[in-house]
């Protein structure tokens, strides 16, 4: 280490000797008895009696060393200084006398880099310490006032931060740090210097706290950096500078506390340094890979493409930017790496990983050893080939890894805040080796090393959790391997402890729960903690797509939980805990559309207790729904400006989030209104059932099956468990729809075409029951009868529901049915027994209707809403020639046909067909009529994060469930969506109920008709006419001209009845309702 630099920090015209890189160390052993050291302060006295004792802290930097925190300034003054070592019980545990005069050559040694050294009286005689420092003298008689003296300091502290980040010693930049602290405390307010004082100052805690791990440095850090950024006029060539500098402490500030806010920020104030740097401006390829870098931070908590894709280009343009042989190329290049190996867990593309281990390769290269940014370079380089062999099982690679990623280790000095990162990556491939292997030294190792990152990471760190995981990962492999119990209890109570810690991200600590609760269920099934595992994990669930996210975004981290809820359900079904079954399946399924309902909460009790309250709370919900429908993802092709819009509006969505959260305290805090808007218990669900008949919520996991009816009355729900059925079963009989649906094209509305007698025989469903290769019927009549034997007719019998003689004319009871998983893409309402002698069905017994989740339906009891009488009536469509779809022309006489009887009832009626209607229009009768009926086609978005892209297709433009929802349809009452494919769902979601019928139930329609999979035209017409002649003569002769769809499923019910023999089964068994 060279000589430092004399600077000083008194006033013209006085001399002062500088004491810098102070290092106390111990020279004896320390191994196993020795006495213990702890030192926590020096105290120096300067004499003759020049002023009170300056006291310095002492950093611990490895086990025996300490490290002054800062320099010591002596007066020429002194002629001698005291200096007195503090342990942490308060207690004086050494001394030092050093006479200034002849200070510089009196050491018991000087080293040739100008190094002195004494050793240090020691209480305790079996303990040596020696004190090792150097000095710097200056004469500031050429200076001319504070402020060329803070000039000159904030010169120092900058070469000495430069120094810092190649050699890593923390003594020197702590030095610096005492030097520009100085700078800052001398500069007046107002002062052009200020800025660039202030942005030097927290770019050195950041530093220190990347080095230390002192929270507060990186508080002070972002505090600096921002008011730099503030006190920075527009236009000043530094601005760009100053604000990538921000972004860094917010980016380190969302990595240490897991804050969304801070890394949005960090993200905005990295792409407008990016935006005001000039082209050639030489800090631009820093600028382009900090910003990369916020996009990578923001990328682990979202998983969006987006983001990792922009990080990305940002970085391969800092590479490209950069020229050979420039100091910062290797940090580049490994960040570069990084980023490349994060897409890759994502995508498994082989080409990502292959590129990340070639420029992070390239990077270890490039850094010469001993520089302080090696262990991070190695370490990461070491987590590429983990993925590479996580991938292709290649052994190489995995030995590659733990060989840099030990160096990483050994290179760390103790202390540094990312020693426990690089234990925790250490152990991460030691254990993934042991699973190839099983080689039990190596998920011992697994277990030591990430042991001790646990133990060296402060309480708060948002990587804590992780780390926990991680570590109760290695024990059960352990227990797995070995069997001691011991291990596996260590894994559980880490995966607990991670669970349920207050900070982290919310995935990773969702990751620990489902572990936690899993780990339980396999090997102590009746632990009580089962149900607090589960509860902590479906109450994560609800924060990994919070509303902070778009709806697209939610859908998306929801596709990796989608069996949650059901797997919590099962467990509590298996411990005979009906209640908590259904609240599990009531919270974890349907979030989305929970969330909105949730927003547009009736607020009549609130407002008498808090109208301001009530008013704040309405305004954000109404801002939020908006928001998360209408935000726009970033892409690619978009320019930078456009990118800076969207992050802008991100932040203001993400307040948004954090203000609704802070209301819903508020709103918690009064009498009587402590449970607001939180998941309901068992007996808040079970006191709003519908008198007409039960719920049936059908759970279907891998470990069991069982239904839960629920009957007004009840405490809770009556379970019926199915140990016919299976999830392979519901897998296989959907499996047959599909191929079945597929072979007889019903995946769209057409009219029906001038065909053969065989090729009739065929549609109508007169054809050889398909075989599978084990001579196993795979027709739909088999999967029909398998669903009504297995599933439904067990549940009728447990409720004591007969059939009813069709020619009594008597309506069967009402039941909803609520299924869950695969069995959601089943035709639960058509099953039955079509073939043989003896035949029956679902609809000989009762009315079926079905509804997303149990809440969806008790809601609406709950909050009664009365429909304006001048909204009361039916508003139709037909749209028979949509651009890009088959012809229906079967709508334009259906619509006619009802609207025609609608007039002969005195029912208020309007219709628009083909081009005379707009979307606009479509949307402005939506308002007017409390009833639609919509005879076109429609077209779910297939993409599961997109549900909200589901549409109408009309003449004149697509009319899309996301404008529908933002249209606040008071007087919504019944919609009959005579299209296409309008209840179906989607496979990876199959839990969310992303269709068209569950939109316009969220979007506030009472009842809806919905089809499963295609019907030709003619059997629509007929069951839509035969639907509303039905509702048209069971009017309440004192309704006016007004109409409503509470008959509606009994309607339904007598339309399929009617039609039942005439038509192919396939059209009829498509229909369902949702009421």
């Amino acid at each position: 280490m060279g000589q430092q630099s004399s600077l000083v920090s008194e006033h013209a015209g006085r001399s002062q000797l500088l004491m810098t890189d102070i290092i106390f160390e111990r020279t004896d052993s320390i191994e196993g008895g020795e006495a213990s050291l702890n030192l926590v302060d020096l105290c120096v006295l300067e004499a003759p009696g020049l002023g009170e004792a300056k006291k310095y802290t002492l950093v611990s930097t490895s086990p025996g060393r300490w490290e002054v925190n800062g320099f010591i300034e002596i007066d020429r003054a002194a002629d001698a200084m005291d200096c007195i070592l503090k342990s942490d019980t308060g207690e004086d545990v050494g001394f030092l006398h050093l006479d200034v005069i002849l200070m510089e050559v009196r050491g018991d040694g000087m080293s040739s880099d100008n190094e002195l050294s004494r050793k240090v009286e020691m209480c305790q005689e079996q303990i040596e310490l020696t004190m090792r420092w150097k000095n710097a003298e200056t004469q500031l008689e050429s200076i001319g006032g504070d402020d060329d003296l803070a000039d000159q300091l904030n010169s120092y502290a900058v070469r000495q931060a430069v120094d810092f980040e190649t050699t890593g010693v923390l003594s020197t930049l702590n030095d610096g740090i005492s030097f520009v602290q100085q700078a800052v405390d001398m500069t007046p307010q107002g002062h052009a210097d200020l800025p660039s004082r202030l942005n030097n100052l927290g770019g050195m805690l950041l530093r220190r706290f990347e080095r230390a791990g002192e929270l507060s440095d990186l508080t002070n850090s972002t505090t600096l950096a921002q008011k730099a950024v503030e006190l920075t006029p527009g236009g000043h060539a530094n601005l760009p500078a100053r604000l990538n500098n921000l972004g860094i402490s917010l980016a380190r500030r969302f990595e240490r506390t897991g804050e969304p806010s801070d890394i949005a920020d960090a993200i905005a104030a990295g792409q407008k340094a990016v935006e005001l740097a000039p082209r050639g401006h030489a800090d631009l390829p820093a600028m382009l890979n900090n910003l990369g870098n916020s996009l990578n931070g923001r990328f682990d908590r979202t998983d969006e493409l987006s983001d990792i894709a922009d990080a990305i280009t940002a970085q391969q343009k800092a590479v490209e930017l950069t020229p050979q042989g420039h100091a910062n190329l290797p940090s580049y290049l490994n960040n570069l790496g990084n980023s490349f190996t994060r897409r890759f867990e994502q995508t498994w593309e082989l080409s990502d990983i292959a590129e990340a281990i070639a420029v992070g390769q390239k990077a270890v290269d490039l850094t010469p050893q001993g520089h302080a940014d090696l262990p991070t370079i190695l370490n990461n380089l070491g987590g590429s080939f983990t993925r590479r062999f996580e991938r292709t099982g290649e052994l190489s690679d995995i030995a590659d890894a733990i060989a840099l990623q030990r160096k990483a280790v050994d290179l760390t000095p103790q202390g540094h805040a990312q020693l426990p990162g690089f234990l925790n990556s250490l152990g991460g491939s030691f254990t993934c080796r042991f699973k190839r292997t099983g080689e039990l030294s190596d998920i011992a190792d697994a277990i030591a090393v990430q042991r001790k990152a646990v133990e060296l990471t402060p309480q708060g760190h948002a990587q804590l959790p992780c780390f926990f995981s991680n570590l109760g990962h290695s024990f059960y492999q352990h227990y797995y391997s070995t069997g001691k119990m011991g291990d596996l209890e260590e894994a559980i109570s880490c995966y607990k402890t991670a669970s349920i810690s207050s900070v982290g991200s919310p995935r990773a600590r969702l990751h620990a729960a489902q572990r936690w609760a899993r780990t339980l269920i396999q090997y102590d099934p009746q632990s009580p903690e089962i149900l607090l595992a589960f509860d902590t994990a479906t109450g994560l669930v609800a924060m990994v797509a919070g509303l902070e996210q778009t709806v697209r975004g939610r859908y998306t981290q929801l596709e990796e939980t989608s069996s949650l809820a059901l797997k919590a359900a099962a467990a509590a079904c298996a411990v005979d805990r009906p209640d908590k079954a259904l609240e599990w399946l009531e919270q974890g399924r349907c979030l989305v559309w929970n969330q909105l309902n949730n927003l547009r909460t009736p607020l009549t009790d609130l407002q008498m207790k808090d109208e301001d309250l009530a008013q704040e709370i309405a305004n954000v919900s109404q801002q939020l729904e908006s928001a998360g429908s209408s935000r726009v993802q970033s892409h690619v092709d978009m320019s930078l400006r456009e990118k800076m819009s969207l992050e802008v509006e991100t932040r203001a969505h993400s307040d948004l989030a954090k203000k609704w959260k802070d209301l819903l305290r508020r709103a918690r805090a009064l009498p009587g209104f402590e449970s607001f808007l939180k998941p309901s218990p068992c007996s808040a669900i079970m006191s709003h059932l519908p008198e007409s008949g039960p719920i049936i919520v059908i759970n279907v996991h891998k470990s069991r099956c069982d239904a839960l009816a629920l009957m007004a009355g009840l405490n809770e729900p009556l379970h019926i468990p199915l140990p016919n059925f299976s999830i392979h079963k519901a897998k296989k009989y959907r499996a047959i729809f599909d191929h079945q649906l597929r072979a007889r094209k019903l995946r769209a509305r057409e009219v029906e075409v001038a065909l053969s007698i065989d090729d009739q025989l065929s549609l109508r469903g007169v054809r050889p029951a398909p075989i599978g290769k084990d001579g196993e019927d795979l027709s739909v009549h088999r999967a029909l009868r398998g669903l009504w034997e297995e599933v439904v007719k067990p549940v009728l019998d447990a409720l004591g529901i007969s059939n009813v003689d069709q020619t009594s004319g008597e309506t069967p009871p009402r039941v909803w049915w609520c299924p869950t998983g695969p069995l959601s893409f089943l035709p639960l309402h058509a099953t039955g027994i079509y073939q043989g002698s003896i035949r029956e069905n679902v609809s000989d017994y009762v009315v079926s209707s079905y509804t997303p989740t149990v809440t969806a339906l008790t809601d609406r009891l709950k909050n009664p809403h009365s429909i304006d009488s001048d909204a009361s009536g039916l508003f139709l469509t037909s749209q028979p020639s949509a651009p890009n779809a088959s012809p229906i022309p079967g709508t334009t006489k259906e619509v006619q046909s009802i609207f025609k009887r609608a007039g002969e009832s005195g029912v208020r009626a309007y219709k628009l067909e083909g081009n005379e209607m707009s979307v606009t229009a479509c949307l402005d009768r939506m308002q007017e009529f409390s009833c639609i009926h919509l005879a076109c086609h429609g077209s779910e978005n297939l993409n599961a994060a997109e549900p909200l892209q589901s549409r109408f297709l009309f003449h004149q433009g697509d009319l899309e469930l996301g404008t529908i929802l933002r249209s606040n349809l008071k007087n919504a009452d019944l919609a009959f969506l005579s299209a296409c494919q309008t209840s179906v769902g989607q496979e990876a979601l199959p839990d969310e109920a992303v269709h068209l019928a569950a939109g316009m139930l969220a979007a506030g329609y009472r009842r809806v008709i919905g089809t499963m999979w295609s019907i030709g035209d003619a059997p629509a017409q007929e069951v839509a006419t035969t639907f509303y002649d039905y509702l048209f003569s069971h009017r309440d002769e004192t309704s006016g001209s007004g109409f409503d769809g509470t008959l509606s499923a009994v309607a339904l019910h007598h339309a399929i009845q009617h039609l039942r023999l005439s038509l192919d089964d396939s059209d009829i068994r498509s229909m369902k309702d949702s009421s």
